[in-house]
């Protein structure tokens, strides 16, 4: 849908971010972690020179549902523990933090959170978009099967940005709601509120 062109956008509002997908990249450097995925999924996921063949894995987990949920069994913690080592450096309440999630709503991670954006975007278009990554069609669409139909991630949303149009477009509602999360975190400050996450 193009969630992570948003995160430089939020940032240049004045925003800190995280992307957890960088997380998990990093998590994807250490052995201990290497070793579970060797152990779920079988050590031809992995190439020659010992790294993780991440198509492999992809092609694994998105025809065995159940593969993929003990995958995620064992990143999504992990990546939870290091988001919140990276909010503790972020210790002014008064600032906005945009973590970027996938399957947020998926995996019943909404209630760690305080507000809840939605980047939308028309089928065709995020099906080009993961086409450009070298992602074939066929599996861009298991991919988006695997998922909650973005019709109700919408309306399970606080906010929703509809990212069919101009960057400028984007840019727009990305600045409004930075302005509204911003209040909020300032009211917030002035209390005695606590974050979720």
């Amino acid at each position: 849908m193009g969630k992570s062109t948003l995160l430089p956008l939020f940032k240049k509002c004045g925003a800190d971010a995280i992307d957890a997908d960088k997380v998990v990249s990093s998590l994807l450097d250490e052995r201990d972690v290497l070793d579970k995925i060797g152990k779920l999924l079988g050590e031809g996921v992995f190439s020659g020179n010992g790294f993780l063949d991440k198509k492999k894995v992809a092609d694994i987990i998105f025809r065995d549902s159940d593969k993929r949920l003990s995958l995620e069994d064992i990143l999504h913690p992990l990546v939870f523990e290091k988001v919140n080592d990276l909010l503790r450096g972020m210790a002014d309440k008064d600032r906005v933090v945009i973590i970027e999630v996938p399957l947020l709503f998926e995996r019943g991670y909404k209630a760690r959170f305080d507000k809840i954006i939605t980047v939308q975007t028309d089928e065709e278009t995020a099906l080009s978009r993961v086409a450009g990554k070298g992602i074939s069609r066929k599996e861009a669409l298991l991919r988006l099967k695997s998922q909650l139909p973005i019709k109700e991630k919408m309306e399970l949303s606080d906010f929703v940005i509809n990212n069919n149009g101009t960057i400028a477009e984007t840019r727009a509602q990305v600045e409004t709601i930075y302005n509204k999360l911003l209040e909020e975190a300032k009211r917030i400050g002035n209390n005695t509120g606590t974050r979720k996450l």
